[in-house]
C-alpha cells in the first residue's frame, strides 16, 4: 500500500509563493506518475501538474509559467513551487501517484490565497 504525505500549503497573499512537497512510501514497485491535483469548494477536482518517471511534465494551462513541478525519483518525492498565486488558486491540493494502473492519493493540503 502506497502512502503519500504532503507538506506545505497555508495562507498567502495574492502574488506570493508557496511550496508543496509530497513523499511516497510503501511501494514495492516503481512509481510512474507523481503529481498534484486540486479541488476548490463547489468545483470538480482538476489537474495541476504531473511528472513521469521518464521526466515528462505536464501542466494545466492556468498554471503554466507560474507553477513548477520537480521530482526526486530516488527519494520518491515531488515538489510543487507555486508563484504569482491568485485568489482563484485557493483549493485543497492533493498529491497523487500511479503504480502500474493504480492511483494513490494523499489527504490533501489547504492553500488559501487572500486578496
Amino acid at each position: 500500500q502506497v502512502q503519500l504525505v504532503e507538506s506545505g500549503g497555508g495562507l498567502v497573499q495574492a502574488g506570493g509563493s508557496l511550496r508543496l512537497s509530497c513523499a511516497a512510501s510503501g511501494s514495492k514497485f516503481s512509481i510512474n506518475v507523481m503529481g498534484w491535483y486540486r479541488q476548490a469548494p463547489g468545483k470538480q477536482r482538476e489537474l495541476v501538474a504531473y511528472t513521469t518517471s521518464g521526466g515528462r511534465t505536464n501542466y494545466a494551462d492556468s498554471m503554466k509559467g507560474r507553477f513548477t513541478i520537480s521530482r526526486d525519483i530516488a527519494k520518491n518525492t515531488v515538489t510543487l513551487e507555486m508563484n504569482s498565486l491568485k485568489p482563484e488558486d485557493t483549493a485543497v491540493y492533493s498529491c497523487a501517484c500511479t503504480v502500474g494502473e493504480t492511483w494513490y492519493w494523499g489527504q490533501g493540503t489547504q492553500v488559501t490565497v487572500s486578496t
